[in-house]
C-alpha cells in the first residue's frame, strides 16, 4: 500500500532530536527554527517531558471519558494559575481543528445562531466547520460550503459590526497574530471593540490560541496584550510538545450540560502527563520570558538584512518579509546550511517557531547562514 500524496517532502528523515536540534538517518545535525509548525514548545526530548510520559505509560495509558482521570483536573488547575485565565472551564480533544470545531459548536449550542465571521488570510483547521472559517479555498471541498461564513479584513471594525447587526451570528473566530496567513495582526483598538460589539449583540468571540498560545508570543496567550476576554479561548500545538493534544477554554457564562461535548481520546492520560510536564518547564525555565528576550535579540540582528521588508508576529511566532520569494532561499538554509524554517500563504515570508528554548548562539548561526545567502 502507497502512502496517499498530499504532502510535498524535503528529501530529510530525521530520527532522533534533542533540544533545538533534529538528526537525520545520516546524523546530519539541523538546528530547528520551525518546530514542526511551533509545536515543539520546551525543546526536543526534554527530560521532564520524556519521564512524565513513560512514568504514565507505564501505569496507565488510556481510558475512556466515562471514569474519573485526576489529571484532568490537576492540568486544569495548573493551566489556570499560569494562563491567568480564572474561571474559565477546560475541555480537552486532540488537535487544533478538532478544538475549534468544537469552540465554534459551542458557540452556536450557546445563542442559539447559525452563521460564523472569520477573517481573510485566517487559518483555522482543515475540518468540517473549521476549515469553511479557514481563508483558503484550495482546502475547502463542496461538503464544507455548508457553512454559513462571512469573511472581512483585518481590523475592519465597522464591517463587523454591519455583520453583527444582522443578529446571526454565532461566534466571531480570530487569530489574534496569523499563523498560516502571515503574522499579520491588528491593533488593541480592534480587538477591543470586537470584545465590545460581541457583547452587544450576543455573539461569542474565540480566540484561536492553536499557534500562539502556551507562551510563544511571551505572553501565556497572544490576545492577553490587549486586555480582552474572550468567550472561548483554543488550544493545541505547543501545548503538548509534540504529544497530540488539545482543547478549548470556555467563559463561565457558558453552561455545560451532560452529552454537549465528546471524545474518545480527548484528555487521556498521556496528553494530560505531556501537557503537565510542559507547564511545569515554562513556569521553571522561565521560558515566557526568554520568548521576549530571545525575540528581542532576534528582531534587532534582522533589522540590518538586505531585500528585507519588514519583520513579523512576537515574541517567537516571527516572520521576515522579504522583497523576493523565500522558496528557494528556505531550500538552501536546509541543505546547505541545516537549518529548518517555514513558509506562509505570503509567498515572501519566512517564518520562525522555534522552541521556546532557543538561545543566542542559536540566532547567531541563522543569521550567519541568511548574510551568506543574502549577499
Amino acid at each position: 500500500m502507497s502512502l496517499f500524496n498530499v504532502y510535498p517532502l524535503f528529501d530529510i528523515t530525521p530520527v532522533s532530536a534533542k533540544g533545538i536540534h533534529v538528526y537525520d538517518d545520516n546524523n546530519v545535525e539541523y538546528l530547528d527554527l520551525y518546530g514542526g509548525h511551533a509545536v515543539i514548545s520546551i525543546g526536543h526530548s526534554h527530560p521532564k517531558y520524556v519521564s512524565a510520559i513513560s512514568n504514565q505509560v507505564e501505569k496507565l495509558g488510556f481510558y475512556s471519558n466515562a471514569i474519573q482521570n485526576p489529571l484532568q483536573v490537576e492540568l486544569a488547575d495548573k493551566l489556570e494559575t499560569l494562563s491567568g485565565c480564572k474561571d474559565y472551564q477546560l475541555f480537552l480533544c486532540n488537535s487544533g481543528a478538532e478544538a475549534n470545531e468544537n469552540a465554534l459548536k459551542l458557540a452556536s449550542f450557546h445563542n442559539g445562531k447559525t452563521k460564523v465571521l472569520s477573517f481573510k488570510n485566517s487559518f483555522h483547521g482543515r475540518t468540517s466547520a473549521a476549515v469553511a472559517v479557514t481563508d483558503n479555498p484550495k482546502i475547502v471541498a463542496p461538503i464544507n460550503t455548508q457553512q454559513d461564513v462571512d469573511f472581512l479584513e483585518l481590523g475592519d471594525l465597522e464591517a463587523v459590526e454591519i455583520i453583527l447587526k444582522q443578529g446571526e451570528t454565532c461566534a466571531i473566530i480570530i487569530e489574534f497574530i496569523q499563523g498560516v496567513g502571515g503574522l499579520d495582526q491588528s491593533t488593541t483598538e480592534f480587538y477591543q471593540g470586537l470584545g465590545k460589539l460581541c457583547k452587544q449583540h450576543n455573539t461569542a468571540l474565540i480566540a484561536d490560541e492553536v499557534q500562539s498560545g502556551f507562551g510563544r508570543t511571551g505572553d501565556f496567550f497572544a490576545f492577553q496584550k490587549h486586555n480582552i476576554t474572550p468567550d472561548i479561548i483554543s488550544i493545541a500545538k505547543g501545548m503538548g510538545n509534540g504529544f497530540p493534544v488539545g482543547g478549548i477554554l470556555i467563559h463561565p457564562s457558558i453552561k455545560a450540560s451532560f452529552g454537549l461535548l465528546g471524545t474518545t481520546f480527548g484528555g487521556n492520560h498521556l496528553a494530560c502527563a505531556a501537557t503537565l510536564s510542559v507547564l511545569e518547564v515554562l513556569e521553571e525555565e522561565q521560558l515566557m520570558e526568554n520568548a521576549k528576550t530571545m525575540s528581542a535579540y532576534f528582531q534587532d540582528k534582522a533589522k540590518s538584512l538586505p531585500n528585507l521588508k519588514s519583520i513579523k508576529g512576537r515574541g517567537l511566532m516571527l516572520g521576515l518579509e522579504f522583497d523576493f520569494p523565500i522558496s528557494d532561499l528556505r531550500k538552501k538554509l536546509i541543505f546547505d546550511h541545516h537549518i529548518f524554517t517555514g513558509s506562509a500563504k505570503n509567498p515572501n515570508l519566512l517564518r520562525i517557531l522555534p522552541p521556546l528554548t532557543i538561545q543566542k548562539k542559536h540566532i547567531d548561526l541563522f543569521f550567519e547562514a541568511l548574510e551568506i545567502e543574502l549577499v
